[in-house]
C-alpha cells in the first residue's frame, strides 16, 4: 500500500509544503471524524500529465480531470458506511461532481449520494483544504442519514464543533502548522470532550470528560466554571485561547491520577472563539512507562556488575601473571586475561542501553587498540577497519567479541616472524622490539565487517608469514584458534575457513566467518 507522500509525487503536483499541510491534516483528522460521526476522504486533484501517454488521452484528462484518494478515516463512535479501502483510487471529476464544485468553488458543498449498499440517498459534505490561498484538496464527509427527532445534547455539541473546525480548514488555519502529529496516546473524542468559550468557561463537558473529572477528585458541576474555578491547572487553555495555538500538557491532580490535556483553539477568520479540550486519562499509561523505566535501570545495573565483575577478574589475572615464574604460564594467563577483557567490553555497552541490540563498532575500536598494544614481534604492525555490522542482538554480539579479538591477536602474534623475549612481568622487552621495528617493514592485518539480511561476514588478512604446510583449523592445536572454531560453529552456528595467500595476491593469511542473521535485526 503506497503512502500518501508516494500517491502524492506519483499523481499530483502537490509542492513539498503542501503535501506536509495535507500531512498533518491526515494525522490530526481522527478528531474531525468522530465528530462529525462520519467517514472522511481526502480527495487532490491528479495532475494531467499522468493521466494519459499520449495527446488523445491528454486531452481527455483536462475535459474530464481525475481525483486521487490520499487518506481515508473512520470514526470510533458509529458504524463506518465506506467499509472499502479506497486510498491510491482514482476517479473522475464527472463522477464525483459535488468534489469537484467543491474544488473549482472553494466553498463548503453539501448534497447527498446514492449510497450502493443502503440503497439510499445519504448526506455528504465537501470541505475545501486551503493552504496558503490555494485550494489543494477535498475532505470529504460521508455521513449516516439524518436522526429522526431531535439530537441529544451532546450529538449537537459535536456537530457544531466539526462546523468550527470545517471553517478552520477552509481557511487555512486547521491543521495547524507547528503540530506535530499525532501519537498512539493522544486523546481522542471518546476519551472525554470539554468545550469552553473565548473566556474559558466551560459550555460543554461530555460524560466520558466528567468521568475524569471524577478521577482527578473533582465533583463540581464544571459548566460555566474555568479550569481554575475548578482547582486544575488552566495554563494550558489560557496559553491555546491566548496564542490560537494547540496546547499538549499533563496535569497531575493526585499522585496517582495523571490526565493527558490535549487544547484546540477554535478560531474564526484568526478570532480566538473558544477551544475543545480533549482529556485522557493516561494514569496506567505512566505506571507502565515507569515500571519500564525501573526494569530497564535494573538490566542496565546488572550489566554494570558483570562489567565490574569481569574486570575484578582480568585485574587478578593480570596481578596473577606477574608472580608467575613460567613464562608459558604468564602467556597463557595474560591471554585469559584479554579473553575476559572482550567480554566486559559488551557487558559495558549493554550497561549504556539496555536493548538488546549493540553497536559493534563501538566493540571493534577497544578490541584493535587490545590488539595494537600487545604487539611484541619484530615488525610493527598497523591494523586497519573496513565496514560494519551494525547492531547485533547481545547473544551474538559476545562470542564475536571474542572471536575478533582471538583473530587479531593470533594475526599481531604470529604473522610477522618470531616474537621477542619479553620480561620477567610478561611484557616485551621494549628496548629491544624498538631496535627491531626500526629496520623491519610495517606488517598490515586487515579487518573487514560487512552484513546483509541474512548473514555478518567478518574477515581478518595479513600479509605476514602464512600458514604452515598442511595447517587445518578443524585440526589445530593452538588453544585461541579451537576457541574461535567453537564459538562460530557450536555457539553462532556459523563457518569459518581459514587460508594462506599465494605471494601473487600479497602472500600472508587470510580468516572469513559467515555468521547467519537470526530473526529481526
Amino acid at each position: 500500500m503506497p503512502t500518501p507522500a508516494e500517491l502524492a509525487l506519483s499523481h499530483t503536483d502537490l509542492k513539498p509544503e503542501e503535501l506536509g499541510h495535507l500531512q498533518r491534516l491526515l494525522g490530526s483528522w481522527s478528531v474531525l471524524a468522530d465528530l462529525s460521526f462520519s467517514d472522511l476522504l481526502l480527495l487532490v486533484p491528479v495532475r494531467v500529465d499522468v493521466a494519459g501517454p499520449d495527446d488523445t488521452l491528454r486531452e481527455s484528462a483536462q475535459k474530464d480531470p481525475e481525483l486521487v484518494v490520499l487518506g481515508q478515516m473512520r470514526p470510533n463512535n458509529r458504524p463506518t458506511l465506506v467499509d472499502q479501502d479506497l486510498v491510491g483510487q482514482t476517479v473522475n471529476e464527472s463522477q464525483w461532481t459535488l468534489v469537484a464544485k467543491c474544488l473549482h468553488s472553494g466553498e463548503i458543498v453539501r448534497g447527498s449520494i446514492h449510497h450502493p449498499i443502503l440503497g439510499e440517498q445519504v448526506p455528504v459534505e465537501n470541505i475545501p483544504v486551503r493552504f496558503e490561498g490555494r485550494i489543494i484538496g477535498a475532505l470529504l464527509r460521508v455521513s449516516l442519514a439524518p436522526l429522526k427527532g431531535p439530537t441529544s445534547m451532546y450529538e449537537r455539541t459535536y456537530l457544531d464543533v466539526f462546523e468550527r473546525l470545517a471553517d478552520m480548514v477552509a481557511q487555512s488555519a486547521f491543521p495547524f502548522p507547528d503540530e506535530d502529529v499525532g501519537t498512539e496516546e493522544a486523546p481522542r473524542v471518546g476519551d472525554g470532550v470539554v468545550v469552553v468559550d473565548a473566556d474559558g468557561r466551560v459550555e460543554f463537558a461530555s460524560p466520558n470528560a466528567l468521568n475524569a473529572f471524577h478521577r482527578m477528585g473533582i465533583y463540581t458541576q464544571p459548566e460555566g466554571r474555568r479550569f481554575a474555578d475548578l482547582d486544575i491547572e488552566e495554563s494550558a487553555v489560557e496559553w491555546a485561547l491566548a496564542t490560537g495555538r494547540p496546547v499538549v500538557e499533563e496535569v497531575e491532580r493526585r499522585p496517582d491520577v495523571i490526565v493527558l490535556v490535549h487544547c484546540i483553539p477554535l478560531l474564526s477568520h484568526g478570532v480566538v472563539t473558544g477551544a475543545m479540550i480533549l482529556l485522557r486519562d493516561v494514569t496506567d499509561v505512566r505506571r507502565l512507562d515507569r515500571l519500564l523505566l525501573s526494569k530497564d535501570a535494573a538490566i542496565r545495573e546488572v550489566h554494570h556488575r558483570v562489567k565490574n565483575n569481569l574486570q575484578t577478574i582480568s585485574s587478578l589475572l593480570s596481578l596473577q601473571a606477574r608472580r608467575v615464574g613460567d613464562r608459558a604460564a604468564r602467556v597463557a594467563l595474560h591471554e585469559a586475561e584479554r579473553r575476559v577483557r572482550s567480554i566486559a567490553l559488551v557487558h559495558e555497552i549493554l550497561s549504556r542501553d539496555p536493548s538488546d541490540q549493540v553497536p559493534f563498532a563501538e566493540i571493534v575500536a577497544p578490541l584493535v587498540q587490545m590488539a595494537e598494544d600487545s604487539v611484541v614481534s619484530s615488525r610493527p604492525v598497523e591494523i586497519s577497519v573496513h565496514g560494519d555490522l551494525g547492531d547485533v542482538t547481545a547473544d551474538v554480539a559476545t562470542p564475536l567479541a571474542v572471536t575478533v579479538a582471538e583473530l587479531l591477536q593470533n594475526a599481531v602474534e604470529h604473522a610477522f616472524g618470531p616474537e621477542v623475549a619479553g620480561n620477567e612481568d610478561g611484557s616485551a622487552g621494549l628496548d629491544e622490539a624498538a631496535d627491531a621495528a626500526g629496520s623491519a617493514p610495517v606488517g598490515h592485518v586487515d579487518l573487514t565487517l560487512s552484513s546483509d539480511e541474512t548473514a555478518l561476514r567478518v574477515e581478518v588478512r595479513d600479509d605476514g608469514v602464512g600458514l604452515p604446510e598442511g595447517f587445518d583449523i578443524e585440526h589445530t592445536e593452538s588453544l585461541g584458534l579451537s576457541i574461535v572454531r567453537d564459538l562460530v560453529v557450536s555457539q553462532l552456528e556459523g563457518t569459518i575457513s581459514m587460508t594462506g595467500l599465494p605471494a601473487s595476491d600479497g602472500g600472508g593469511t587470510r580468516v572469513a566467518i559467515s555468521v547467519p542473521v537470526r530473526g529481526p535485526r
